[in-house]
């Protein structure tokens, strides 16, 4: 005859369940962490390269690079970064339109256009590092002839 098996006690169930348990739920964080870093990643270089985008055309509206084109080519920029843009970014591309409807054609004051355009260009750097010690008046614009 065999003997009896004896009923196991809570300890012992814990040791076998606990240790399943525990590798269960630090692979499921170490899984759903590295999915949620690598989505953080995608979406900054998609940022990144978006608002380089839109920086590139900023050209058109200063200095002896002024050209139609380019602002052609900012204002379809302009009109996606809705879908991807902070509201600090949407709002300092839309003083840089006030500025422009103000100034109906003429050249803006120059002291004033450069404040703006690097409002913009720290608003976006704020979106993309999170924070930085740099102000508007940081950002130079160089003529290049």
């Amino acid at each position: 005859m065999l003997p009896a098996l004896e009923p196991m006690e809570i300890k012992d169930i814990l040791l076998i369940i606990l240790p399943i348990v525990t590798a269960a739920l630090g692979s499921f964080l170490t899984y759903f962490f590295a999915v949620r870093t690598k989505q953080k990643e995608a979406m900054m270089k998609f940022k990144e390269e978006k608002y380089s985008n839109l920086i590139i055309p900023l050209q058109g509206f200063i200095g002896s690079t002024v050209s139609p084109e380019t602002k052609v080519k900012f204002f379809e920029e302009q009109y996606k970064s809705w879908l991807y843009s902070s509201d600090e970014v949407v709002e300092a591309i839309n003083e840089f339109i006030r500025l422009l409807i103000e100034e109906r054609g003429k050249s803006p004051d120059p002291v004033r256009g450069r404040q703006v355009i690097g409002n913009i260009i720290l608003e976006m750097r704020k979106d993309l590092l999170g924070k930085t010690k740099l102000t508007n008046k940081d950002f130079r614009y160089t003529d290049v002839i």
